[in-house]
């Protein structure tokens, strides 16, 4: 039984479905879980009993490495050298290594393999998967392309999980979406990057940024005018 589920395609909405329902699992369990914002992504580790450890990563022939996860033993590498990035890139770390966890690791093959491997005394080999960059796949896959696409799932579970849309809504009461400003207050109260935040509104369509123009200026979104 293979420790990684076989690729599968997920929309967007299949995969905000999934971070929603972590959420609501650990609502259920009690004030211990209970999400609250800015969000402490570590309780969502705690969760899922995966250990987070923070370490240099040195990295590999493809380039630096931000964190990876390794299944058999539940855990999860965070590279030391991310601590000096901005605000929330930490946060989005974990939650993306937590979004591999959740979309694309058998638990039942990890939890049984990682036993019998303790039981047999012999050395496990934790392939880990590491975390890099990503974008949304809808062309014919091949090997290289199936990794970029369950990267961009990881990542987009990530937004999910950090920036709920329920919260969001909360969040924007009173505010415009097209002033910096206020797109800024938001951040400090969600706990996430400002570029993670101007991903997470446009994927709703809430804003939009002209990517042709160097302009800064924010639109108001499909969502947002309809």
């Amino acid at each position: 039984m293979s420790i990684f589920k076989p690729y599968r395609y997920y929309r967007k909405e299949a995969i905000e479905y999934r971070a929603n329902n972590v959420l609501r699992r650990m609502a259920q369990r009690g004030d211990q879980f209970a999400p609250c914002w800015p969000f402490d992504v570590t309780l969502v580790a705690d969760f899922f009993d995966l250990g987070v450890i923070w370490e240099r990563i040195p990295p590999d022939e493809q380039g630096a490495i931000a964190a990876r996860i390794l299944p058999l033993q539940r855990c999860i590498e965070i590279n030391e050298e991310i601590l000096d990035k901005p605000q929330g890139f930490q946060e989005s770390t974990l939650a993306h290594e937590i979004g591999h966890w959740v979309l694309h690791i058998n638990h039942a093959a990890a939890t049984e393999t990682g036993d019998r491997l303790i039981t047999d005394l012999t050395p496990a080999t934790d392939e880990p998967f590491v975390c890099r960059g990503s974008r949304e796949v809808n062309s014919p896959l091949n090997h290289a392309s199936v990794l970029e696409s369950m990267e961009w799932q990881a990542q987009y579970f990530a937004g999910c999980l950090l920036m709920p849309r329920r919260i969001l809504e909360e969040k924007r009461q009173g505010r415009d979406l097209t002033y910096w400003s206020h797109l800024y207050e938001m951040r400090e109260e969600l706990g996430v990057s400002i570029s993670n935040l101007v991903n997470r509104l446009q994927d709703l369509e809430w804003i939009y940024l002209d990517k042709k123009t160097r302009k800064r200026d924010i639109y108001p979104g499909k969502a947002l005018v309809s």
